[in-house]
Protein backbone atom coordinates (compact mmCIF):
# COMPACT_ATOMS: atom_id res chain seq x y z
CA UNK A 1 0.00 0.00 0.00
CA UNK A 2 1.40 3.42 -1.00
CA UNK A 3 0.98 5.66 2.04
CA UNK A 4 1.55 9.40 2.24
CA UNK A 5 2.24 10.37 5.86
CA UNK A 6 1.75 14.12 6.33
CA UNK A 7 3.07 16.05 9.33
CA UNK A 8 4.59 19.30 10.44
CA UNK A 9 7.18 17.73 12.76
CA UNK A 10 9.70 15.13 11.69
CA UNK A 11 13.31 14.53 12.77
CA UNK A 12 15.39 16.51 13.31
CA UNK A 13 12.61 19.04 13.95
CA UNK A 14 10.54 17.37 16.67
CA UNK A 15 9.28 19.52 19.52
CA UNK A 16 6.14 17.79 20.80
CA UNK A 17 4.32 14.52 21.30
CA UNK A 18 2.78 14.50 17.83
CA UNK A 19 6.26 14.69 16.31
CA UNK A 20 7.49 11.82 18.47
CA UNK A 21 4.45 9.78 17.41
CA UNK A 22 5.09 10.35 13.71
CA UNK A 23 8.82 9.64 14.04
CA UNK A 24 8.34 6.19 15.54
CA UNK A 25 5.19 5.32 13.60
CA UNK A 26 7.03 6.02 10.34
CA UNK A 27 9.93 3.83 11.44
CA UNK A 28 7.59 0.87 11.89
CA UNK A 29 5.38 1.59 8.86
CA UNK A 30 8.35 1.34 6.48
CA UNK A 31 8.39 -2.43 6.99
CA UNK A 32 4.64 -2.70 6.37
CA UNK A 33 3.91 -0.22 3.57
CA UNK A 34 5.43 1.80 0.71
CA UNK A 35 5.83 4.97 2.77
CA UNK A 36 6.45 8.58 1.82
CA UNK A 37 6.71 11.20 4.58
CA UNK A 38 5.85 14.82 3.82
CA UNK A 39 6.86 17.34 6.49
CA UNK A 40 8.05 20.90 7.01
CA UNK A 41 11.61 21.79 6.04
CA UNK A 42 13.75 21.76 2.91
CA UNK A 43 15.02 18.98 0.64
CA UNK A 44 14.16 15.31 0.09
CA UNK A 45 16.03 12.21 1.27
CA UNK A 46 15.15 8.53 1.73
CA UNK A 47 11.42 8.88 1.22
CA UNK A 48 11.15 12.07 3.28
CA UNK A 49 9.95 15.13 1.35
CA UNK A 50 10.22 18.51 3.06
CA UNK A 51 8.14 21.58 2.26
CA UNK A 52 8.61 25.14 3.47
CA UNK A 53 6.13 28.02 3.67
CA UNK A 54 6.05 30.23 0.61
CA UNK A 55 8.60 33.07 0.98
CA UNK A 56 6.02 35.63 -0.10
CA UNK A 57 4.18 34.79 3.16
CA UNK A 58 7.21 35.10 5.46
CA UNK A 59 5.60 37.97 7.39
CA UNK A 60 2.02 36.65 7.20
CA UNK A 61 -0.06 35.00 9.91
CA UNK A 62 1.23 31.52 10.78
CA UNK A 63 -2.04 29.89 9.69
CA UNK A 64 -1.67 31.29 6.17
CA UNK A 65 1.95 30.13 6.06
CA UNK A 66 0.77 26.67 7.12
CA UNK A 67 -1.81 26.56 4.34
CA UNK A 68 0.91 27.32 1.78
CA UNK A 69 2.80 24.24 3.00
CA UNK A 70 -0.41 22.21 2.77
CA UNK A 71 -0.83 23.21 -0.88
CA UNK A 72 2.74 22.14 -1.64
CA UNK A 73 2.22 18.81 0.11
CA UNK A 74 -1.08 18.12 -1.67
CA UNK A 75 0.59 18.70 -5.02
CA UNK A 76 3.27 16.12 -4.12
CA UNK A 77 0.92 13.34 -2.98
CA UNK A 78 -0.18 12.18 -6.41
CA UNK A 79 0.09 8.39 -6.79
CA UNK A 80 -0.46 7.50 -3.13
CA UNK A 81 -3.19 4.95 -2.29
CA UNK A 82 -4.01 6.63 1.02
CA UNK A 83 -2.97 9.81 2.85
CA UNK A 84 -2.62 10.11 6.63
CA UNK A 85 -2.35 13.53 8.28
CA UNK A 86 -1.30 14.54 11.79
CA UNK A 87 -2.42 17.80 13.49
CA UNK A 88 -4.16 20.79 11.92
CA UNK A 89 -0.84 21.83 10.38
CA UNK A 90 -1.20 18.96 7.90
CA UNK A 91 -4.93 18.17 7.91
CA UNK A 92 -5.74 20.50 5.02
CA UNK A 93 -3.07 18.84 2.85
CA UNK A 94 -4.71 15.47 3.44
CA UNK A 95 -8.17 16.82 2.71
CA UNK A 96 -7.06 18.46 -0.54
CA UNK A 97 -5.27 15.28 -1.65
CA UNK A 98 -8.46 13.29 -0.96
CA UNK A 99 -10.45 15.64 -3.21
CA UNK A 100 -7.78 16.00 -5.88
CA UNK A 101 -6.78 12.36 -6.29
CA UNK A 102 -9.85 10.51 -5.03
CA UNK A 103 -7.95 8.62 -2.31
CA UNK A 104 -8.96 7.98 1.31
CA UNK A 105 -7.80 10.39 3.99
CA UNK A 106 -7.03 9.19 7.53
CA UNK A 107 -6.61 11.79 10.29
CA UNK A 108 -4.81 11.06 13.56
CA UNK A 109 -6.09 13.54 16.11
CA UNK A 110 -3.49 14.40 18.75
CA UNK A 111 -5.44 17.38 20.09
CA UNK A 112 -8.48 19.42 19.12
CA UNK A 113 -8.50 23.12 18.29
CA UNK A 114 -11.88 23.83 19.98
CA UNK A 115 -10.43 22.53 23.25
CA UNK A 116 -7.32 24.73 23.01
CA UNK A 117 -8.70 28.30 23.11
CA UNK A 118 -5.36 29.62 24.38
CA UNK A 119 -4.02 29.02 20.85
CA UNK A 120 -5.66 32.33 19.97
CA UNK A 121 -2.80 33.98 21.92
CA UNK A 122 -0.35 32.42 19.47
CA UNK A 123 -2.27 32.57 16.19
CA UNK A 124 -4.56 35.57 16.60
CA UNK A 125 -7.17 35.44 13.85
CA UNK A 126 -5.32 32.42 12.50
CA UNK A 127 -6.95 30.39 15.28
CA UNK A 128 -10.24 30.62 13.35
CA UNK A 129 -8.40 29.27 10.30
CA UNK A 130 -6.74 26.40 12.19
CA UNK A 131 -10.14 25.41 13.60
CA UNK A 132 -11.71 25.57 10.14
CA UNK A 133 -8.97 23.38 8.64
CA UNK A 134 -9.32 20.79 11.39
CA UNK A 135 -13.12 20.68 11.23
CA UNK A 136 -13.17 20.45 7.44
CA UNK A 137 -10.65 17.60 7.38
CA UNK A 138 -12.10 15.58 10.27
CA UNK A 139 -15.72 15.79 9.16
CA UNK A 140 -14.79 14.68 5.63
CA UNK A 141 -12.18 12.08 6.65
CA UNK A 142 -12.63 8.44 5.73
CA UNK A 143 -11.22 7.41 9.12
CA UNK A 144 -10.13 9.23 12.26
CA UNK A 145 -7.63 7.76 14.73
CA UNK A 146 -7.91 8.95 18.33
CA UNK A 147 -4.86 8.47 20.54
CA UNK A 148 -7.03 7.54 23.54
CA UNK A 149 -10.57 6.60 24.46
CA UNK A 150 -11.04 10.00 26.07
CA UNK A 151 -9.85 11.63 22.85
CA UNK A 152 -12.45 9.66 20.88
CA UNK A 153 -15.19 11.05 23.12
CA UNK A 154 -13.83 14.59 22.67
CA UNK A 155 -13.75 14.20 18.88
CA UNK A 156 -17.38 13.08 18.73
CA UNK A 157 -18.41 15.86 21.11
CA UNK A 158 -16.64 18.58 19.11
CA UNK A 159 -17.67 17.18 15.72
CA UNK A 160 -21.10 15.52 16.11
CA UNK A 161 -21.56 15.33 12.33
CA UNK A 162 -18.82 12.67 12.24
CA UNK A 163 -19.94 9.03 11.98
CA UNK A 164 -18.77 7.31 15.22
CA UNK A 165 -17.99 4.16 13.23
CA UNK A 166 -15.17 6.06 11.51
CA UNK A 167 -13.36 6.87 14.76
CA UNK A 168 -10.81 4.29 15.93
CA UNK A 169 -8.68 4.29 19.08
CA UNK A 170 -4.95 3.57 18.61
CA UNK A 171 -2.89 4.61 21.61
CA UNK A 172 0.48 6.31 21.36
CA UNK A 173 3.50 4.08 21.85
CA UNK A 174 6.98 4.00 23.36
CA UNK A 175 10.31 2.52 22.32
CA UNK A 176 11.21 0.75 25.54
CA UNK A 177 14.76 0.04 24.35
CA UNK A 178 15.49 3.67 23.57
CA UNK A 179 13.72 4.76 26.74
CA UNK A 180 15.13 2.59 29.51
CA UNK A 181 16.91 3.41 32.77
CA UNK A 182 20.31 5.11 32.43
CA UNK A 183 22.12 5.08 35.77
CA UNK A 184 24.98 7.32 34.66
CA UNK A 185 25.24 10.74 36.31
CA UNK A 186 27.29 12.81 33.86
CA UNK A 187 24.28 14.86 32.72
CA UNK A 188 23.23 15.59 36.31
CA UNK A 189 26.77 16.64 37.17
CA UNK A 190 27.02 18.96 34.18
CA UNK A 191 23.76 20.69 35.07
CA UNK A 192 24.66 20.88 38.77
CA UNK A 193 21.89 18.65 40.11
CA UNK A 194 22.80 17.06 43.45
CA UNK A 195 22.45 13.28 42.89
CA UNK A 196 22.07 12.74 46.64
CA UNK A 197 18.90 14.85 46.83
CA UNK A 198 15.58 13.82 45.28
CA UNK A 199 14.32 15.93 42.41
CA UNK A 200 11.06 16.45 40.57
CA UNK A 201 11.30 16.71 36.78
CA UNK A 202 9.15 18.45 34.17
CA UNK A 203 9.80 18.06 30.44
CA UNK A 204 7.67 19.97 27.94
CA UNK A 205 6.89 23.14 26.09
CA UNK A 206 5.95 26.36 27.85
CA UNK A 207 2.29 26.51 26.92
CA UNK A 208 -1.07 26.91 28.64
CA UNK A 209 -1.91 23.31 27.75
CA UNK A 210 1.01 21.87 29.73
CA UNK A 211 0.03 23.68 32.93
CA UNK A 212 3.56 24.81 33.79
CA UNK A 213 2.43 27.92 35.74
CA UNK A 214 0.39 25.60 37.98
CA UNK A 215 3.49 23.53 38.67
CA UNK A 216 5.58 26.57 39.56
CA UNK A 217 2.93 27.79 41.99
CA UNK A 218 2.63 24.26 43.45
CA UNK A 219 6.41 24.22 43.89
CA UNK A 220 6.11 26.87 46.61
CA UNK A 221 4.70 24.02 48.76
CA UNK A 222 7.24 21.44 47.62
CA UNK A 223 9.31 19.75 50.33
CA UNK A 224 12.56 21.77 50.79
CA UNK A 225 14.48 18.48 50.51
CA UNK A 226 13.51 18.25 46.83
CA UNK A 227 15.10 19.89 43.83
CA UNK A 228 13.01 21.02 40.84
CA UNK A 229 14.31 20.49 37.30
CA UNK A 230 12.43 22.19 34.46
CA UNK A 231 13.29 21.14 30.90
CA UNK A 232 10.98 23.77 29.46
CA UNK A 233 11.35 25.81 26.30
CA UNK A 234 9.68 26.94 23.07
CA UNK A 235 7.05 29.23 24.64
CA UNK A 236 3.92 29.55 22.54
CA UNK A 237 3.93 33.34 22.93
CA UNK A 238 6.20 36.00 24.44
CA UNK A 239 3.53 36.56 27.11
CA UNK A 240 3.52 32.96 28.39
CA UNK A 241 7.32 32.98 28.23
CA UNK A 242 7.47 36.12 30.39
CA UNK A 243 4.96 34.64 32.85
CA UNK A 244 7.06 31.50 33.17
CA UNK A 245 10.27 33.45 33.77
CA UNK A 246 8.56 35.64 36.38
CA UNK A 247 7.30 32.58 38.28
CA UNK A 248 10.76 30.99 38.22
CA UNK A 249 12.28 34.25 39.50
CA UNK A 250 9.70 34.37 42.30
CA UNK A 251 10.42 30.76 43.27
CA UNK A 252 14.22 30.86 43.41
CA UNK A 253 14.50 33.14 46.51
CA UNK A 254 12.13 30.77 48.34
CA UNK A 255 14.11 27.56 47.78
CA UNK A 256 17.38 26.29 46.41
CA UNK A 257 17.83 23.60 43.77
CA UNK A 258 15.67 25.12 41.02
CA UNK A 259 17.11 24.32 37.59
CA UNK A 260 15.63 25.70 34.37
CA UNK A 261 16.95 24.22 31.11
CA UNK A 262 15.39 26.17 28.22
CA UNK A 263 17.17 24.41 25.35
CA UNK A 264 15.95 21.10 23.95
CA UNK A 265 18.27 18.40 25.27
CA UNK A 266 19.29 15.34 23.24
CA UNK A 267 17.07 12.33 23.88
CA UNK A 268 19.80 10.42 25.72
CA UNK A 269 20.26 13.25 28.23
CA UNK A 270 16.53 13.44 28.88
CA UNK A 271 16.52 9.68 29.52
CA UNK A 272 19.17 10.08 32.21
CA UNK A 273 17.24 12.92 33.85
CA UNK A 274 14.06 10.83 33.79
CA UNK A 275 15.84 7.83 35.28
CA UNK A 276 17.11 9.65 38.37
CA UNK A 277 13.99 11.74 39.08
CA UNK A 278 12.06 10.83 42.20
CA UNK A 279 8.96 11.75 40.22
CA UNK A 280 8.11 13.03 36.77
CA UNK A 281 5.34 15.63 36.83
CA UNK A 282 2.79 16.29 34.08
CA UNK A 283 0.47 19.15 35.17
CA UNK A 284 -1.38 19.43 31.83
CA UNK A 285 -4.83 21.00 31.80
CA UNK A 286 -5.59 19.27 28.48
CA UNK A 287 -3.87 16.11 27.28
CA UNK A 288 -5.31 13.61 24.79
CA UNK A 289 -2.76 11.00 25.93
CA UNK A 290 0.58 12.44 27.09
CA UNK A 291 3.37 10.50 25.41
CA UNK A 292 5.93 12.03 27.77
CA UNK A 293 4.34 10.08 30.62
CA UNK A 294 5.09 6.87 28.71
CA UNK A 295 8.69 8.02 28.31
CA UNK A 296 9.00 8.53 32.07
CA UNK A 297 7.38 5.18 32.82
CA UNK A 298 9.71 3.38 30.41
CA UNK A 299 12.65 4.89 32.32
CA UNK A 300 11.29 3.40 35.54
CA UNK A 301 10.10 6.69 37.02
CA UNK A 302 6.92 7.31 39.02
CA UNK A 303 4.55 9.85 37.46
CA UNK A 304 2.46 12.56 39.11
CA UNK A 305 -0.04 13.85 36.57
CA UNK A 306 -3.34 15.64 36.21
CA UNK A 307 -6.31 13.33 35.75
CA UNK A 308 -7.36 14.82 32.40
CA UNK A 309 -7.98 13.44 28.92
CA UNK A 310 -6.20 10.19 28.14
CA UNK A 311 -3.67 10.38 30.99
CA UNK A 312 -5.63 7.92 33.19
CA UNK A 313 -5.40 5.40 30.32
CA UNK A 314 -1.60 5.50 30.68
CA UNK A 315 -0.87 6.26 34.33
CA UNK A 316 -2.51 3.80 36.73
CA UNK A 317 -3.36 5.82 39.83
CA UNK A 318 -1.70 4.32 42.90
CA UNK A 319 0.22 1.76 40.83
CA UNK A 320 2.50 3.53 38.35
CA UNK A 321 1.91 7.03 39.67
CA UNK A 322 -0.50 9.44 41.31
CA UNK A 323 -3.28 11.32 39.52
CA UNK A 324 -4.48 14.74 40.67
CA UNK A 325 -8.01 15.94 39.79
CA UNK A 326 -8.11 19.12 37.72
CA UNK A 327 -10.97 21.59 37.29
CA UNK A 328 -10.65 25.01 35.73
CA UNK A 329 -12.82 26.40 38.54
CA UNK A 330 -10.57 24.98 41.30
CA UNK A 331 -7.05 25.78 40.13
CA UNK A 332 -5.65 26.49 43.60
CA UNK A 333 -6.90 23.11 44.82
CA UNK A 334 -5.20 21.49 41.81
CA UNK A 335 -1.92 23.16 42.71
CA UNK A 336 -2.26 21.99 46.32
CA UNK A 337 -2.96 18.46 45.06
CA UNK A 338 0.14 18.50 42.87
CA UNK A 339 2.29 19.53 45.82
CA UNK A 340 0.75 16.87 48.10
CA UNK A 341 1.31 14.08 45.56
CA UNK A 342 4.89 15.16 44.82
CA UNK A 343 5.71 15.49 48.52
CA UNK A 344 4.36 11.99 49.14
CA UNK A 345 6.88 10.51 46.69
CA UNK A 346 9.72 12.80 47.77
CA UNK A 347 9.22 11.46 51.31
CA UNK A 348 8.97 7.79 50.30
CA UNK A 349 11.69 6.58 47.95
CA UNK A 350 10.43 3.00 48.25
CA UNK A 351 6.94 3.83 47.03
CA UNK A 352 8.35 5.88 44.16
CA UNK A 353 10.61 2.98 43.14
CA UNK A 354 7.73 0.48 43.22
CA UNK A 355 5.61 2.76 41.05
CA UNK A 356 8.51 3.24 38.65
CA UNK A 357 8.97 -0.51 38.25
CA UNK A 358 5.24 -1.01 37.64
CA UNK A 359 5.23 1.81 35.10
CA UNK A 360 8.07 0.36 33.06
CA UNK A 361 6.45 -3.07 33.08
CA UNK A 362 3.21 -1.58 31.77
CA UNK A 363 4.93 0.55 29.13
CA UNK A 364 6.80 -2.45 27.74
CA UNK A 365 3.77 -4.74 27.83
CA UNK A 366 1.06 -2.49 26.40
CA UNK A 367 2.54 0.37 24.38
CA UNK A 368 5.05 -0.94 21.83
CA UNK A 369 5.32 0.97 18.53
CA UNK A 370 5.12 -2.28 16.54
CA UNK A 371 1.60 -2.77 17.94
CA UNK A 372 0.69 0.84 17.14
CA UNK A 373 1.86 0.44 13.53
CA UNK A 374 -0.02 -2.84 13.00
CA UNK A 375 -3.22 -1.33 14.33
CA UNK A 376 -2.73 1.74 12.13
CA UNK A 377 -2.32 -0.46 9.04
CA UNK A 378 -5.52 -2.28 10.02
CA UNK A 379 -7.29 1.09 9.90
CA UNK A 380 -5.79 1.73 6.45
CA UNK A 381 -6.98 -1.65 5.16
CA UNK A 382 -10.51 -1.17 6.45
CA UNK A 383 -10.62 2.31 4.95
CA UNK A 384 -9.30 1.38 1.52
Amino acid sequence: MKVGLITREYPPDVYGGAGVHVEFLARELRALTDLQVHCWGEGATDGVHRHRPWPVLDTANDALRTFSVDLSMAAALEGRDIVHSHTWYANLAGHLAKLLYGVPHVVTSHSLEPLRPWKAEQLGGGYALSGWAERTAIEAADAVIAVSGAMREDILTCYPALDPAKVHVVHNGIDSEMYQPDHGTDVLERIGIDPDRPYVLFVGRITRQKGVPHLLRAARRLDPAAQLVLCAGAPDTPAIGQEFRALVDELRPLRDGVFWIPEMLPRGEVVQLLTHARAFVCPSVYEPLGIVNLEAMACGTAVVASAVGGIPEVVADGTSGLLVPYAATEQERFEEGLAEALNRLVADAGEAARMGEAGRERAVREFGWDTVARRTVEVYEKTV
